[in-house]
């Protein structure tokens, strides 16, 4: 399927070499409107209804970031142009798919255009239904340290960890652990295990996701009924585990 996308880009110039770029080497996109501050961004969004947006970091009267977050339940996928790199870990945690620097390198422009035509696709697979991974249920233990030595506990039975500073929280069926590791403790102590790290905030065990959902970088259903955030820089990782 083709790509509708828009242009969100104070320099003229800049606009012009991106449609130029996106018409030569990215046939898959089709580029339906260009805006060049927040207000214009806003109103080509609300009537177009992108798949996915080029969004300059730094505009007049603003930034990417004051447009997205006027934009609460977006389903596009967003490709950030800039070139300050300062915002790059911001960008990725929180909003955006892909990162280009400026100038553009059109290998990264097509990288991106796949990265994010393979997420549309799977999401269109997958939206509003039940989802069967692709993984099967692991046996496996894991021990929690505790003042008074350690606890041992099935991997299965853990449905997500959510981070809390320098402490984890897991959570079971019926009870929730706290526990004095980071999340990337257990990123990585359950990285041959069905654990996806979903958001800086969450890990999940793949085989509790019950739902996926398109909106504000997505979401997911855990199988206690509870929805978590989706990062838009971790969604290529989560839905790959779903047929």
């Amino acid at each position: 399927m083709a790509l509708r996308t828009i242009i969100v880009e104070d320099e003229a110039n800049s606009r012009d070499i991106l449609r130029n770029y996106i018409h030569k080497y990215c046939p898959d996109v089709e580029v339906l409107g260009e805006a060049a501050n927040i207000d214009e961004g806003l109103k080509l969004i609300s009537s177009i209804q992108p798949d996915m947006i080029f969004l300059d970091v730094e505009m007049p009267f603003g930034n990417a970031f004051d447009l997205l977050d006027q934009v609460p339940d977006r389903t596009f996928e967003t490709v950030f142009v800039t070139a300050y790199n300062q915002y790059a870990v911001d960008a990725l945690n929180n909003h955006a798919a892909y990162y280009l620097m400026k100038p553009i390198n059109i290998d990264e422009l097509i990288k991106a255009v796949d990265y994010v035509k393979e997420i549309k696709d799977k999401e269109e697979a997958l939206a509003d239904r039940v989802l069967k991974p692709r993984v099967h249920k692991v046996d496996g233990k894991i021990t929690l340290p505790q003042q008074d030595g350690f606890q041992v506990l099935n991997v299965s039975e853990i449905l997500y960890c959510q981070a809390d500073d320098n402490y984890t929280e897991i959570y079971l069926e019926n009870k929730k652990l706290l526990v004095s590791k980071t999340l990337k403790y257990f990123e990585d102590t359950l990285s041959d295990f069905p654990f996806a790290r979903i958001h800086k905030s969450y890990l999940v065990n793949v085989n509790e996701v019950v739902k996926y959902r398109k909106g504000k970088g997505g979401s997911v259903v855990i199988s206690n009924g509870k929805e978590l955030l989706v990062s838009a820089s971790r969604k290529k990782q989560l839905l790959s585990y779903f047929e």
